[in-house]
């Protein structure tokens, strides 16, 4: 069952709801919930917090009692999001858009963690000028008002679009499918590229196959099935504890492995990480050993902390992200010379 509790919400900025005298931090949805004031009377989800879980660690505003209840609704719509779940609503699917771009083919790249979305964007379109949007999947946070990232790389001219798709909801369009969202990006949407991946956070097991990055592969799939160019950017690290994490990471050495088509993967011009991706690869995927500006991403004011460690400590993983961001600049150069 639902661990709901009644609270009432003590601060608004940031969100603070008071549940059994306890004072704790919380996030609402406003797209679904609407406002939420000081005073008011809602219900929390106050499972994530409870288990100490790190990407959630605070309570999620389920419905507000006060001023929650009045809402007139979308209106008619072809699609449902949430469907069949007490959040199911309304919405129209960027595949239902007419496509006058049929048979146009656009790069996209493959990212397994929402922290590799920034630095991958501003290496592709620092200088600006390129439409290059952002597919958001399952595999982490399914709204799509939660990411931080996005509303900056959006407010900084870097990202040209966000859809949500399949499960992940909350988007400047929504689409139904992951392959419905990239081919109304390469039609009427207009993208010149697209990255695509899981929102904030990534559900796991400490398994081989049970986490999120495996929504990679089904991403990549989506793509490789509209003949698409498609990149895959490697997750890689230096300063995770765990050992499965060091190097290549298990995630992409896994997603690599089970690919039914052919992806190219860049990665940073180090001889010893670009044999292991290759080794990953087995001769069916192409390695691109990128050269990466890492003092200039780090200068930028950008997202430069991964899973809380600063750059400094991170500095293979955002090499690896800035990597596959240059992998996809010239993806899109080569799309506008062919």
């Amino acid at each position: 069952m639902l661990k709901l509790r009644r609270g009432v919400v003590s601060e608004a900025d940031p969100l603070t709801v008071r549940v059994g005298g306890e004072e704790r931090p919380a996030w609402a949805d406003r797209s679904l919930v609407g406002e939420v004031l000081r005073g008011d009377e809602v219900v929390v989800n106050v499972e994530a917090r409870d288990l100490g879980l790190g990407s959630g660690g605070f309570d999620v505003v389920h419905v507000n009692l006060t001023r929650g209840l009045e809402a007139p609704g979308a209106g008619e719509a072809a699609a449902m999001k949430l469907n069949y779940t007490s959040l199911q609503h309304p919405v129209e699917p960027v595949e239902a858009l007419p496509d006058e771009g049929v048979g146009r083919s656009i790069p996209v790249l493959v990212i397994s963690l929402h922290g590799q979305l920034a630095p991958a964007v501003w290496a592709a379109n620092r200088e600006g000028g390129m439409r290059l949007g952002y597919v958001q999947t399952a595999g982490g946070a399914l709204p799509g008002s939660l990411s931080t990232d996005v509303a900056e790389l959006r407010e900084r001219g870097l990202l040209h679009g966000h859809v949500t798709a399949g499960p992940a909801f909350g988007g400047e369009g929504e689409a139904v499918s992951v392959v419905g969202a990239l081919r109304a990006a390469a039609g009427p949407l207009g993208w010149d590229a697209a990255v695509v991946g899981p929102g904030p956070g990534i559900g796991g097991s400490a398994t081989a196959l049970g986490h999120g990055g495996m929504a990679a592969l089904d991403n990549a799939h989506a793509s490789l099935t509209l003949g698409f160019e498609t990149l895959v950017a490697p997750r890689m690290s230096e300063g995770d504890p765990r050992e499965r994490h060091r190097g290549l990471s298990h995630h992409t050495r896994t997603v690599l492995g089970m690919l039914l088509g052919s992806v190219r993967v860049p990665a940073p011009t180090d001889e010893e990480l670009v044999a292991e991706l290759r080794d990953a690869c087995g001769g069916r995927h192409e390695v691109q050993p990128r050269e990466v500006e890492l003092d200039r991403y780090a200068a930028s004011g950008l997202p430069a902390t991964h899973m809380r460690r600063p750059l400094d400590q991170e500095r293979l993983f955002f090499a690896s992200a800035l990597a596959a961001g240059e992998g996809l600049a010239a993806a899109v150069l080569v799309e506008e010379t062919a």
